[in-house]
């Protein structure tokens, strides 16, 4: 049961900002611009003066267990066999392996690959993206243990011990279970999904498309009522210039039993209903990006009736792998352009959803600025995360300037940060890498006079350097921002993302981000000036 009253009373227990105390106020300096895309130049990432950071794992950083001709390195696969970086006139070189989301945990008497080896109590959980022979894995960052057991490469296969893990991009905890959640980003057709993996080494992982089905699953987030919030990117067809179909949906899983997920439950999508055709839903279609919902869903002032509707009920359904696309098309629930992550907004109980679009990250879409090319932000109120009903509007519009949106985090109580994800075209298009972004929750976006606030202007490494000039090496090219995560790492059920009001750097909590492709870095955020000291 949803139980409001012991929410509440951790809500009450941590205040937004404790500037009496000297602690950090989420009130940050803004980044005056993003760095350039100048051709052949590295360039390094600019942060809020208030903060600083520090590598955590680097893509060259050694596994303590690798597996020859797979994983290797923590940002790098088949590194035994092929260079990290390619020999002049050469474009080949190691396959990297994109470590994506980050998942934060406190946990005691974890194992790793070194029996008599105390591997510590802070550790920080990923998925990778991309693979050896298309093979994904699961590794674990320790963050309190030596050089030589850094990084623990937790699984590559299913618990049957031969099937390949999928790629895997969004990650959380699901304390009901104690598993930690992946989701492949797929097709819905022959791939995508959710597995559930057991953070202890070797980690078991089980595969839950049978149950929650196939889908362009990434961003994924629980709640108190152990519903699972599931947002999903698949990119539409073009055809208007440049200008792609919506094509995906926000998915809600309503489990039997919150302690055993492959007990099965129901699969829901949301359902938006639409102005411009009172009493009919916003339902996928194939004629033109350009419709008037779109237009109606990206304009301020806005405000959407929703509802979920059930796609797939073990009970009666089965547990076959299912496309959870094609049944979301079906039902007439609304797709919307790209979204990639979302999560609640902490001390609403569970109330308000922010979500992203990413939009079609080309400058020449013909769906930019009216109908959603530049991505949006999205707010979806219900008086539950279990209501069967709620309200719909758009938090922000994109620009040329603040698109691309993927990885989100809230920083405080008010304050949420959405990272791009804007692509080589598009930085060459604007002259601009990527951005993480500063949105305070309490503003009107619609008045011009309120901007988000710029806290990293992403930089440029060497590898990701070479990678953008070089054709064919099979490696993506200029550095993007992802894995974005506020956590005081707290595995029960009061430490779900949007309990507790986050405060960055106090009472355990600690902030994450990954700096993927290239060298593959992975950072944590300090308070510049502050040391690294955590209050645990």
């Amino acid at each position: 049961m949803f139980k409001k009253r012991i929410i509440a009373a951790a809500i009450a227990a941590f205040p937004a900002v404790v500037c009496s105390a000297g602690v950090l106020s989420d009130d940050l300096t803004t980044v005056p611009s993003a760095n350039p895309k100048t051709v052949g130049a590295i360039q390094a990432t600019v942060l809020s003066p208030e903060l600083t950071q520090v590598v955590r794992a680097s893509g060259a950083t050694p596994v303590e267990n690798p597996t020859a001709g797979v994983i290797t390195h923590y940002g790098y696969a088949n590194a035994d066999t092929r260079p990290m970086l390619p020999a002049l006139g050469s474009n080949v070189e190691a396959q990297k392996t994109e470590p994506d989301k980050n998942t934060y945990l406190v946990l005691d008497d974890q194992q790793g690959a070194d029996g008599a080896y105390d591997y510590g109590h802070h550790f920080l959980y990923q998925g990778h993206e991309v693979g050896a022979n298309g093979a994904g894995a699961i590794t674990r960052i320790n963050l309190d243990a030596d050089a030589a057991h850094k990084v623990t490469v937790l699984a590559t296969t299913e618990a049957d011990g031969s099937t390949p893990l999928p790629v895997i991009d969004g990650s959380t905890w699901y304390p009901f279970s104690d598993h930690l959640l992946v989701s492949q980003e797929g097709n819905g057709t022959s791939n995508g999904g959710i597995w559930q993996a057991t953070v202890d080494f070797p980690s078991t992982v089980d595969n839950l498309t049978g149950i929650i089905g196939r889908g362009g699953y990434e961003g994924i987030q629980a709640t108190p009522d152990g519903s699972i919030y599931i947002v999903e990117d698949i990119g539409g067809s073009k055809v208007e210039t440049n200008a792609k179909l919506p094509n995906s949906f926000i998915y809600r899983f309503v489990p039997y039993d919150r302690r055993d997920l492959l007990a099965g439950g129901k699969l829901q999508a949301l359902q938006v209903m639409s102005k411009a055709n009172p009493g009919q839903p916003i339902a996928f279609q194939t004629a033109t990006a350009l419709t008037q919902d779109m237009a109606d869903l990206h304009t301020y002032g806005n405000v959407f009736d929703t509802k979920w509707v059930t796609l797939h009920d073990t009970k009666t359904d089965g547990a076959t792998p299912f496309n959870a696309n094609l049944l979301a098309k079906n039902a007439k629930a609304t797709p919307f352009k790209r979204p990639e992550n979302g999560q609640f907004r902490p001390g609403t109980l569970f109330r308000e959803f922010y979500f992203d679009e990413t939009g079609d990250t080309d400058a020449t879409s013909a769906a930019n600025p009216a109908h959603g090319g530049w991505g949006a932000i999205l707010k979806l109120v219900q008086t539950s995360p279990a209501a069967a009903t709620g309200k719909l509007t758009m938090f922000y519009r994109g620009d040329q300037a603040h698109t691309g949106l993927d990885n989100v985090a809230f920083w405080s109580a008010n304050r949420i940060v959405f990272v791009e994800d804007a692509g080589d075209l598009l930085h060459g298009q604007r002259n601009a890498l990527d951005s993480a972004w500063m949105f305070d929750v309490r503003k009107d976006y619609s008045n011009a006079a309120n901007a988000p606030v710029r806290i990293i202007a992403q930089g440029r490494d060497p590898s990701a350097t070479i990678d953008s000039a070089l054709a064919g090496s099979g490696n993506e090219g200029d550095n993007e921002i992802t894995g974005m995560h506020v956590s005081d790492g707290d595995p029960g059920v009061l430490g779900l993302l949007g309990v507790k009001l986050p405060i960055p750097f106090v009472f355990g909590w600690r902030v994450f981000y990954t700096q993927q492709h290239g060298d593959n870095l992975t950072y944590e955020v300090l308070p510049n000036g502050r040391g690294n000291s955590q209050d645990d």
